[in-house]
């Protein structure tokens, strides 16, 4: 176990007659990024409860660190942070006042507290409303400045739960910036998220999880490729031009009609020779077209080949509930 930061071996955690852990295995590698992958209530949270000693497993082991999760429970608080889904910060006092507090409780000096505090201020561009109050916050901004207090000390394993949930855009490349420096200094990364391009930007390898099991793990281009080959997408301005263009096409390719979205998809295999062809043979038939555009699968793809439906289909189960706010800034 030296050479995985995390290991589970038949993780299973069930509420009820519901197994929202069911049998899992996952080895996450020393210094890498893993991202569990999957819809609400697929069981993602409860994995990193149960691997931040926040629940205990109803069966199989996890290992954190070379800790195991029910035996060792305070060593792996030791080496482990957790950010959950929800800000845990006191609402009350200024983003600045809440990290030097979090530095504080963990043993810094008032001096030392106030640095760590204005270096994460700094990290995480936290700067523009260091002085507000939280209750006056965005929930973008709160997100910002509880990703921020997870880091007052560098952990071992970092465990970020849906990480930029209600994130703008530019906060976003904030908090995907600060994670690449961090797996640069060697920082192991867990990472649960809904977000499919979120996985592709920063996940070494990728765990497609739905209804507490694994579905499918490899790299982001790993999986992709198990969807199939690139397409050419081309949309019709209207149905009537659909019609023509789906007899037009399939005269001379192989060809997927998507008669909801008025498009038809045609195999790319060579990818830009392929379009020109395809957009050769419109411009010659004359159809009225919206758009036409080389299309290479997307981990959306891959999970809706690998599980039968949309990343977002599923209802949410006991493991999209809020945690409590103190419970998960102890296990930090």
């Amino acid at each position: 176990m030296t050479e995985a930061a995390i290991l589970t071996q038949g993780l299973t955690k069930r509420f009820g007659a519901l197994r929202a852990v069911d049998d899992f295995d996952l080895r996450v590698p020393e210094g890498s990024v893993v991202s569990l992958l999957g819809p609400n209530g697929a069981g993602k949270t409860t994995t990193v409860r149960m691997l931040a000693t926040l629940i205990a497993p109803d069966g199989g082991r996890a290992w954190v660190a070379g800790h195991d999760v029910v035996r060792d429970a305070a060593r792996v608080r030791e080496r482990i942070s957790l950010t959950g889904q929800f800000a845990a910060l006191d609402k009350n006092l200024t983003a600045r006042e809440n990290l030097v507090l979090m530095a504080r409780l963990r043993g810094r000096t008032s001096r030392a507290a106030r640095e760590v505090a204005d270096r994460l201020i700094d990290r995480f561009d936290v700067g523009r409303f260091r002085d507000r109050l939280v209750k006056q916050m965005s929930g973008g901004e709160r997100r910002r400045v509880d990703l921020a207090a997870s880091l007052i000390d560098r952990p071992q394993v970092l465990v970020l739960d849906e990480p930029t949930t209600g994130l703008d855009p530019r906060s976003r490349q904030v908090v995907w910036g600060t994670i690449r420096e961090l797996v640069g200094e060697g920082v192991t990364l867990l990472l649960t998220t809904q977000y499919l391009e979120e996985a592709d930007a920063l996940a070494d390898r990728v765990v497609l999880i739905d209804r507490g099991r694994e579905v499918a793990a490899g790299s982001p281009a790993q999986l992709k490729a198990q969807v199939g080959e690139q397409r050419v997408d081309v949309i019709a301005a209207d149905a009537v031009e659909f019609e023509r263009l789906r007899g037009l096409l399939g005269q001379h390719f192989a060809i997927t009609p998507l008669e909801e979205v008025r498009t038809v998809s045609v195999a790319a295999p060579e990818e830009a020779a392929d379009l020109e062809r395809v957009a050769r043979a419109v411009r010659a038939g004359g159809i009225a077209v919206d758009e036409i555009a080389l299309r290479r699968p997307t981990l959306d793809d891959a999970f809706l080949a690998l599980t039968g439906h949309a990343p977002l289909s599923d209802p949410p189960s006991p493991d999209d509930e809020p945690e409590p706010i103190l419970e998960t800034r102890e296990a930090a």
